[in-house]
């Protein structure tokens, strides 16, 4: 998946994070994640009472607060 396919940018650093990515859009389809806009990546996480949002400035940094929030749903923890 290219960075310009899925609407996120990458730092050249974070390259190893998108594998971690897929991995994780593919355990919880129900999360969206994308460009924040202003340099920050964003996720979405629908709950019965509302959603989740949470925004980081790497896509490392999204990935492991969502492994914590995610954790009971069988996702690992960190990546």
């Amino acid at each position: 998946m290219s960075g310009i396919r899925s609407g996120l940018r990458f730092l050249p650093d974070e390259l190893d994070q998108v594998i971690r990515l897929a991995r994780f859009r593919a355990a919880h389809p129900d999360v969206i994640v994308g460009d924040g806009g202003f340099g920050t990546v964003q996720a979405r996480i629908p709950k019965p009472d509302g959603e989740i949002v949470i925004t980081r400035y790497t896509l490392r940094e999204l990935l492991d607060k969502l492994g914590e929030l995610t954790a009971g749903d069988g996702e690992e923890k960190g990546g």
